[in-house]
């Protein structure tokens, strides 16, 4: 059976919005509502508004919004049951044994889960029987000890095509389970075959202790070398890092970033558990997100070569909006953080460490390389690249002390520094401001596309649609009106029909129609949409008058609906629709002469 309302109503009462959404997200009051920088995506100016009026929150940036469970499932990247678990857990509160959620997603969720904790004991078993001999040579080549091994759960998947499908249909899971699992692939004559095959495997296990996704490397130069784990109902690469589940145990204030797997783990047996890697995909604004959430300063380490710089400077970039002090490792001659530990031991990498480079300044000596530094020509386009980078900071402290440190390194007054950076943060603030409209525009226009497509083609009354189902959630008084004027089959497009019948027919059962008490129904994409039908509608009144208006609204767009295929239409359709032509002339022309 579902969880009980009462439970849920008690729940997002301990666990209000505001202080719920404050423990990862620093707000600051703005009348009535609270605003703050939007966890979801990167930004410099605060778009993400929490409304303790309506339980609800919404990012005017990207999109999200929704409830306080919407909220723990987004940031927490769980599914409805967990994330009310989460919140129980939270406020000391016990869900019902008997609750369960009817979700056919939920359920394959928790299967993929435990396919992948049965599929990380197959691989580790293997690593350790006869035919994983050249994996375990490989990790003892690299200097991983048994104690690593253990802790990390690596494994060995064998060079056979079905050997973990044959293991896992015998422990009882369906080949549905398996492909959803990212663990097997169905093949042209539609039998099962293994996704990784003679490679070493490391399994993504997440904060909560679950094994969500596998990275698999080859034993030679083969390519691809790495086998990744892709998005599965159990895991999003962008929403994961890998080896947190351990680095956060540490109660570190500092995160070690590096580019992969392998090198985490040869730093965490070299003492620096506190080293976390990005899976399979490059570094996102999720991750920058994730890392805030458990750190206050970030040290990053990635490859030196061109590509390595390209993705450093983009990671610092992503991770600058969410606040964190950023440092940057530049290992000598090139060598990985395995490579370097191995040569020259854990002490000294940790004086390298100690001795990184703030952000700013591994920004400002990587663009002294690029230029010539003897000639006046390179001074100045070095010192206008830099003035860029200083104009750019949110922090006009940091910006000052760098331009006068620039001004005397490069012999040039201070003033003159602080005026370029001054025009370029004004040009930017300029193209900011011009852009924000449209952004918004825009990603209102992507969130109706991707949840409701029909709204195209019937604008006028998508747009009365969401007005009305909006009114309705901000003033429940009008159900009553609603029932009896406006039947569902009015509406136009069938996400707002769905929702409208919805919202009636718990209001007719006596359910709660808040925002909490549709996170069951609705995926955090529609909860985003319903959010903001809710709070667009806070310039209608509520009145009946206003109301009757949106229905009427609705039903001349339902009559024109009907006669747009004349050959379909009855006459009484037809009639019907030029008399009510007909009577808006007379009541249109009787109001203009009024006004006359």
């Amino acid at each position: 059976m579902p969880i009980p309302e009462s439970f849920i109503a008690e729940l997002t009462s301990r666990c209000d919005i505001e202080s719920t959404i404050s423990s990862y997200v620093p707000l600051k009051r703005a009348g009535r509502l609270l605003k703050g920088l939007c966890p979801f995506h990167g930004e410099k100016t605060p778009s993400f508004t929490v409304y303790p009026e309506t339980a609800s929150f919404y990012c005017f940036g990207c999109g999200a919004g929704g409830d306080v469970i919407t909220f723990i499932k987004r940031i927490e990247n769980l599914d409805y049951l967990d994330a009310v678990k989460f919140l129980a857990d939270r406020a000391g509160m016990t869900v019902p044994e008997t609750a369960r959620v009817n979700d056919a997603e939920s359920k394959l969720r928790v299967r993929v889960l435990e396919a992948n904790r049965a599929a990380a004991r197959f691989f580790h078993e293997q690593l350790y029987s006869p035919a994983g001999a050249q994996a375990l040579a490989y990790y003892r080549k690299r200097g991983y000890t048994d104690k690593t091994i253990r802790h990390f759960g690596l494994g060995y998947a064998p060079n056979d095509y079905f050997a973990l499908a044959n293991e896992l249909r015998k422990q009882g899971f369906r080949d549905d389970e398996l492909i959803a699992a990212f663990l097997c692939k169905r093949g042209q004559k539609g039998g099962l075959y293994d996704v990784f095959r003679n490679r070493v495997m490391v399994p993504i296990i997440d904060i909560r202790g679950n094994v969500i996704a596998f990275g698999g490397r080859v034993l030679d130069d083969s390519k691809p070398k790495y086998v990744n784990t892709s998005d599965t109902p159990a895991f999003k690469k962008s929403r994961n890092l890998f080896a947190l589940n351990f680095a956060k145990a540490t109660g570190s204030k500092e995160l070690i970033l590096c580019e992969g797997y392998m090198d985490v783990i040869a730093m965490h047996q070299a003492g620096f558990e506190n080293a976390v890697a990005a899976l399979g995909t490059s570094f996102t604004e999720e991750h920058a997100n994730l890392l805030a959430r458990y750190t206050e300063n970030v040290t990053m380490i990635f490859d030196s070569d061109e590509a390595g710089k390209k993705a450093t400077r983009r990671a610092i970039d992503i991770l600058r909006p969410t606040g964190v002090g950023i440092r940057v490792v530049n290992i000598p001659d090139g060598k990985d953080p395995d490579e370097f530990i191995k040569k020259n031991g854990a002490e000294r990498f940790r004086l390298l460490l100690e001795k990184s480079a703030g952000d700013v300044e591994y920004r400002l000596i990587e663009i002294a390389s690029r230029h010539d530094l003897t000639t006046d020509i390179g001074k100045t386009e070095y010192l206008n690249e830099a003035a860029r980078l200083l104009a750019s900071l949110d922090d006009p402290i940091e910006s000052d002390v760098y331009a006068g440190r620039l001004a005397k390194e490069m012999d040039v007054q201070k003033s003159v520094m602080t005026e370029r950076i001054k025009g370029i943060r004004a040009g930017k603030e300029r193209s900011r401001r011009k852009n924000q409209t449209s952004q918004v525009l825009r990603k209102n226009a992507q969130m109706t596309e991707a949840v409701n497509k029909e709204a195209k083609n019937h604008p006028r009354a998508a747009a009365a649609e969401e007005k009305l189902i909006g009114t309705l959630l901000r003033h429940p008084d009008l159900f009553k009106e609603a029932e009896k004027a406006l039947p569902p089959e009015t509406l136009a497009t069938s996400f707002n029909k769905r929702l409208y019948k919805t919202l009636l027919d718990r209001h007719k059962a006596g359910l709660l129609t808040e925002l909490p008490f549709l996170s069951e129904e609705y995926t955090p994409e529609e909860m985003a949409y319903i959010t903001k039908m809710q709070q667009d509608a806070a310039i209608q009144t509520g009145s009946k008058e206003e109301f009757a208006a949106l229905c009427d609204v609705l039903r001349e767009e339902e009559r024109a609906r009907a006669v747009q295929n004349v050959g379909e239409a009855s006459n009484d359709d037809i009639l019907d629709y030029i008399g009510s032509l007909k009577n808006k002339h007379r009541v249109e022309n009787a109001g203009g002469k009024t006004n006359g």
